[in-house]
């Protein structure tokens, strides 16, 4: 796996338009010098502690656990400023853009959790922000984008395509392009041309660091299971990566099966995906004979992707992370689950990757489980299906 051509066995890769060449070689120099500069890591641990509120706790979830039956702690990475893991990156990337002299964030977003962050971190160092937004993520998310707009962003509506993340971020690409000798473009996941992927993974693996000194602490072991959604990948890569090595670390990544896997309704780039090129790197994909691209869906805006990042295809090809799926409906039962026996609202991205322990029957005695709490659900209680499901519950 060679850093410098930014692959990950044979996926990853950088396949752009010629005009942002220059700029990507630029920004992987920059992000390298940064990694071994010690003014930067500081400055980028002060904020991480000060402003985002690292580390954030891992907690026991004891009447989960019972219910579920299996020892369950979850990292709570709802509790970071924004409600997500997603500021992490976002502190990192707007250093880089400092570094680099960029006066102008450019960022897409389908739950808002990242358009948010970047909103943040825009206000906090003084950059403009214009951000892209599928029409019907706009809708399913209204309080996120009212939070964006608050903080003084500029958000752009996408019409064209499915409304919703993959046409924002063909739209904020072509901003880019555009506008490449300014702007710098905050991608939100560990997906698209290197050294995005690599450098969204360097900065979420402070989960899975976390994670490891926390565990140990408590249990004086590592977990048997780590469990993450999979959208694009950032708070799952960032969870499982400093567990590569641990092979006694079963690590789950959970897909969104949407309406089910026989439908045409689901988000499953890794299960039922094939090889191509999308947003610049090589990974699996969902797309037609023709290589068209095909809409996704998922309940969850941040899991309603078509693609996924490239290193995590290279591990699931390896065998080192294992895939599986959640439909709409188990998901809604945890998120149901987790705030009536925890008093936590889960984002509905996260409570996929619960579901699956509720769905998973092979757990044996004493085994610990970690799932990744990847952001807080207060912009999913306006879901459609959230209120028909409490409403059948209160009946």
């Amino acid at each position: 796996m060679g850093l410098s051509s930014g692959k990950f066995g044979r996926f990853g890769g950088r396949y752009v338009p010629e005009t942002l060449m220059g700029p990507l070689l630029e920004l992987e120099r920059e992000f390298y010098a940064a990694r071994q500069d010690p003014v930067f890591k500081k400055e980028f641990e002060f904020y991480l502690k000060n402003y985002c509120g690292r580390p954030t706790p891992l907690f026991f979830a004891e009447n989960l656990s019972r219910v579920y039956g299996v020892k369950i702690y979850l990292k709570r990475e709802d509790l970071n400023h924004t409600g997500a893991h997603k500021i992490t990156n976002c502190l990192g990337q707007a250093l880089l853009a400092k570094r680099l002299g960029k006066k102008r964030l450019i960022a897409e977003t389908g739950a808002g959790q990242h358009g948010i962050a970047v909103a943040t971190v825009a206000a906090l160092f003084g950059l403009e922000c214009t951000i892209y937004m599928g029409e019907i993520d706009m809708k399913r998310q209204a309080l996120n984008l009212s939070k964006m707009r608050l903080l003084g962003a500029e958000i752009i509506k996408v019409t064209s395509g499915s409304r919703t993340l993959k046409d924002a971020t063909n739209e904020a690409m072509r901003d880019w392009v555009t506008n490449v000798r300014t702007s710098h473009y905050l991608l939100g996941s560990a997906v698209g041309p290197h050294p995005y992927p690599l450098m969204v993974r360097e900065f979420q693996s402070v989960i899975g660091r976390e994670v490891k000194k926390q565990i140990r602490k408590i249990e004086g072991r590592l977990p048997d299971y780590l469990v993450a959604c999979i959208g694009g990948g950032s708070n799952s890569i960032g969870l499982f990566h400093p567990f590569l090595k641990e092979k006694g670390v079963k690590k789950i990544g959970v897909e969104a099966a949407g309406r089910g896997q026989e439908t045409s309704f689901h988000a499953l780039s890794l299960l039922k995906g094939k090889l191509g090129i999308f947003h610049g790197a090589y990974t699996y994909v969902l797309q037609d004979e023709d290589g068209q691209i095909l809409n996704s869906y998922s309940i969850s805006a941040g899991l309603d992707y078509p693609g996924v990042g490239p290193e995590l295809a290279f591990l699931v090809e390896t065998g080192k992370i294992l895939v599986d799926s959640v439909d709409d409906e188990l998901a809604l039962e945890a998120f149901n689950e987790v705030a009536r026996l925890e008093g936590i609202i889960p984002a509905m991205e996260s409570s996929h990757a619960v579901a699956w322990v509720k769905k998973f029957k092979k757990f044996k005695k004493g085994e610990i489980v970690i799932v990744n709490l990847s952001g807080r659900g207060d912009k999913d209680i306006s879901i459609k299906e959230v209120k028909n499901a409490k409403t059948r519950n209160n009946n």
